[in-house]
């Protein structure tokens, strides 16, 4: 998928007018306005969500039905009203598919067997909606990062036929392997590097199964990440095909292993690793096949997403969204000691924000002359499947959605000089942007760390692929009191420690005001669009730009 967003450097300049404006008020003696969004309701809604009693919020659980009732009468006390037919739940056709028992990996090899253990070495999994699945005796072909890119000239599968084949795939793009910025966006991920293109792109070129080799910085997130994110039960949209056109097996290898994989074969993996960062690198079959199986019990029920909106004076007709995720991946299967994943940040934080800019649409003196509307949806955590649901299924036409403002995982911790902009440069939404975080003494930064891929990783990702235009913004990391270093610091002991594992807790104390100007600026930003007439586009460079073009009939 080509240059989403302008290069870092460009996206830098694309924001130079707020920059120059926040000196100006500081020396004006302009006066900063006064936070809108309730503080005490943000953190009592995190509080709460982040509880033991809501069992980690997984869909299907008890926790679902938890999360859902407590958004639904939070919405409903505040006067919001149900968006389009259907109230303000919309159901989401989900299936569960529990492994039963451990799946099994192996690898025949001419040093003998090389068998993976589960959770520790590997964890394979299926995406078919199905009882078992397995490969057998599978031929393993090295296909470098699995990208088929015709605009960048690049085919990681040319000359091969990879039907019954398992691929090994490294993750990211050549781009963050070598940083040359004339290979894809070079440090700046692409799409291509995700690791869902990964299994996407392998499953049309018939491979049998697909194994992403783990490296921390390239993922950018740990081994105990990958194994808490896919060991546990999967969930999945109910589709007609029941997924057939999945590989029949999809999995992860720590990178260690994969090394003593090709050792076996007889290649060095540092070697194969740079060729797969060079133009014209051709695939390679290794001397190595595969054998996996997994049993599934399969569970099929309706999950939530919740929907409601503040109906606007003047052009109802009209909405404005903001949008976070309510779920995270509930409780661990066995083990002792602490079981729940509470995910106080991932994303109690942006359920909190949405229901604290709720609060300050409904109780604001005049309201706005469009619709705001409030969506929390869920499996987020399974792949962005219910943002993606409500883009397939919207209430509202999308033609007529202004805008999106996504709130996902806003990091503890005290104010901060800044405020990033995952994806900068993106679309016309950072004009406003701009103008408002200056109001605020605050600088919009892009974000520091392009090659993590975040643009991609959260639930506007599904309605800027229908041309909306969306604005995601994390917490800063130019910390007031400790500075830039503090703030990376911890921001990267989150990451190594609670994303995604049982520590993501709420604890009384927290440091909460990071999180607070990100809710409270893009109140600001959606009040005054709502206000406004005009539809903000993607830029005239961005691949969102004609599915936009196109739904609002302004393609020239």
């Amino acid at each position: 998928m080509k240059g989403l967003h302008l290069s870092f450097d460009r996206a830098w300049l694309a924001l130079v007018p707020a920059l120059c404006l926040v000196p100006a008020l500081v020396q004006s003696g302009g006066t900063v306005p006064a936070r809108t969004v309730d503080r005490g309701l943000y953190e009592r809604h995190i509080a709460v969500l982040a509880s033991d009693g809501f069992a980690g919020r997984k869909p299907g659980t008890i926790g679902e039905e938890k999360t859902v009732a407590y958004l639904v009468d939070e919405l409903r006390r505040l006067g919001a009203v149900p968006v389009g037919e259907g109230g303000f739940i919309q159901p989401v056709p989900l299936v569960e598919i529990a492994p039963q028992p451990e799946p099994q990996l192996s690898f025949s090899t001419p040093r003998g067997t090389l068998p993976m253990r589960f959770g520790t070495d590997a964890v394979v999994f299926t995406k078919r909606q199905m009882t078992a699945a397995e490969v057998e005796s599978s031929p393993v072909v090295f296909v470098g990062h699995g990208v088929v890119a015709p605009e960048y000239g690049w085919n990681d599968y040319a000359g091969i036929d990879m039907r019954g084949k398992t691929a090994l795939i490294l993750i990211n793009d050549p781009g963050f392997a070598t940083g040359d910025d004339t290979l894809f966006r070079g440090r700046a991920l692409t799409y291509y590097g995700r690791w869902t293109y990964k299994f996407e792109e392998a499953a049309r070129q018939g491979a049998a199964a697909a194994i992403i080799v783990h490296e921390t910085g390239p993922a950018a997130y740990g081994w105990a990440t990958v194994v808490n994110s896919w060991a546990n039960p999967q969930l999945d949209m109910q589709v007609a095909d029941k997924r057939a056109g999945r590989v029949a097996i999809e999995g992860w290898i720590t990178h260690e292993r994969a090394a003593a994989l090709v050792a076996a074969a007889g290649h060095d993996f540092a070697a194969l690793k740079k060729a797969a960062s060079t133009r014209g690198f051709a695939p390679m079959p290794l001397d190595v096949r595969a054998t996996a199986s997994v049993h599934n019990t399969l569970h099929r029920s309706n999950s939530a997403n919740v929907l409601a909106m503040i109906p606007g004076t003047k052009r109802p007709g009209e909405y404005v969204f903001y949008v976070a995720h309510w779920d995270h991946l509930g409780r661990t299967q066995g083990g002792e000691g602490d079981q729940t994943f509470n995910g106080a940040v991932d994303n109690a934080t942006g359920t909190a924000g949405l229901l604290a800019i709720a609060a300050a649409f409904a109780g604001a003196r005049e309201r706005p002359e469009r619709s705001i509307a409030l969506l929390a949806v869920t499996a987020e955590e399974q792949g962005l499947l219910g943002s993606e649901y409500y883009v397939a299924h919207p209430r509202v036409p999308l033609a007529q959605t202004v805008a999106v403002f996504n709130m996902d995982a806003l990091y503890f911790g005290g104010p901060t000089r800044d405020v990033r902009v995952v994806g900068a440069g993106a679309s016309e939404l950072e004009r406003y942007l701009a103008e408002e975080a200056a109001r605020r003494g605050l600088v919009p930064v892009p974000e520091a760390q392009p090659e993590k891929g975040h643009f991609y990783r959260s639930d506007h990702f599904n309605f800027a692929q229908a041309g909306v235009p969306a604005l995601y913004l994390k917490t800063g990391v130019d910390d007031l009191d400790g500075g830039v270093a503090h703030g990376m610091a911890r921001e990267a002991d989150y990451v190594a420690r609670r994303y995604h594992q049982v520590g993501d807790e709420y604890a009384p104390g927290e440091r909460l005001e990071a999180g607070l100007e990100v809710v409270d600026l893009i109140y600001a930003i959606g009040r005054r669009i709502a206000n406004e007439t005009s539809f903000p586009n993607w830029n005239a460079d961005s691949e969102f730009r004609a599915a936009r073009d196109g739904s609002r009939g302004t393609a020239h």
